[in-house]
């Protein structure tokens, strides 16, 4: 076990040095900051661009900025940003948990609406209802989530008044953003309890629970249901980790104080400190998230183990 962990863990730290290395060159493609920040002021000569590189710290070589960059990781410490220079972990520390909160409740909505559906499916295998839901999983797949953010803000913001349009400010602000991304995870989600389901009940445990005559309803969510667990729990966690970088989008469309609303604001300004710490922080999630569903597999799976 103690290999298999060693082994993950070397992985997880080349991901990690292969992303941040990967984010901090790319950034640096898209443009000068100095010059961004001076639109607007007048003749501005050469030199006083040098002195705003050098003031920013881009007049370091690449390398040397990127080294800066990764003991900052470790400390917390990400610089500056260059627009009012604030930290940029308060920034990021006010953005996160807004990002986690939205991610978690369009997760959670998404569980509840796809395990009944998906079950129903599976014990209705061919039927109209197997059918209607397997068609509206697809009709949900087909969807882009701005399409959807859009009409649930036209209809139940500006046609019937119901919900704020934007912001996050109590529990009706959630409404809208955790449903727009619940409905987009259920149409896979549904899908995926079903296919395990429908494996699960082709068990030979299955046919001994039934024929002790015991309740439809026992048989599948008891014993069925929490055979089904360690695959679907797994999907559920690889999913939040992608959620947290999908969900830019929808942050957007709603006006979302999160992590991709300060993404996309540092695009525009060419503001690199605030989209490589942004980045490089959903990125370690998600390869967090990875790492702890690897070493789940390899402590509940012997098997995993020797192969890893």
């Amino acid at each position: 076990m103690a290999a298999f962990l060693i082994k993950r863990l070397l992985q997880a730290i080349f991901v990690v040095i292969a992303v941040t290395l990967t984010v901090a060159f790319a950034i640096r493609l898209t443009g000068d900051p100095a010059l961004m920040l001076t639109q607007g002021a007048g003749s501005i000569t050469e030199a006083d661009l040098v002195k705003i590189r050098e003031g920013l710290g881009l007049n370091e070589p690449f390398l040397v900025q990127y080294f800066n960059f990764l003991k900052g990781i470790f400390t917390l410490d990400f610089g500056k940003s260059f627009l009012g220079g604030t930290p940029v972990s308060l920034l990021i520390g006010k953005a996160l948990p807004a990002t986690l909160a939205l991610a978690f409740t369009s997760l959670i909505v998404s569980i509840v609406i796809s395990i009944p559906l998906g079950i129903k499916a599976a014990t209705s295998r061919g039927k109209w209802a197997d059918q209607l839901i397997r068609i509206l999983s697809l009709v949900g797949l087909s969807f882009p989530n701005f399409w959807l953010a859009t009409m649930l803000v036209l209809l139940f913001a500006i046609a019937i008044p119901l919900l704020p349009p934007s912001g996050m400010d109590g529990f009706a602000s959630f409404v809208m953003p955790a449903v727009t991304m619940g409905i987009i995870l259920t149409a896979t989600n549904v899908r995926l309890v079903r296919t395990t389901m429908l494996e699960t009940l082709r068990s030979q445990y299955i046919m001994v629970a039934r024929a002790k005559g015991l309740s439809e309803n026992v048989v599948l969510y008891k014993h069925a249901l929490r055979n089904c667990a360690i695959p679907l729990i797994t999907y559920f966690g690889l999913q939040f980790g992608g959620l947290l970088g999908g969900i830019v989008v929808v942050e957007r469309v709603f006006n979302w104080p999160g992590m991709g609303t300060l993404a996309f604001d540092a695009v525009g300004a060419r503001d690199y400190p605030v989209l490589q710490a942004v980045i490089t922080v959903l990125s370690l999630m998600i390869i967090g998230i990875n790492l702890l569903v690897d070493i789940a597999y390899g402590l509940v799976d012997p098997r995993i183990r020797t192969e890893g």
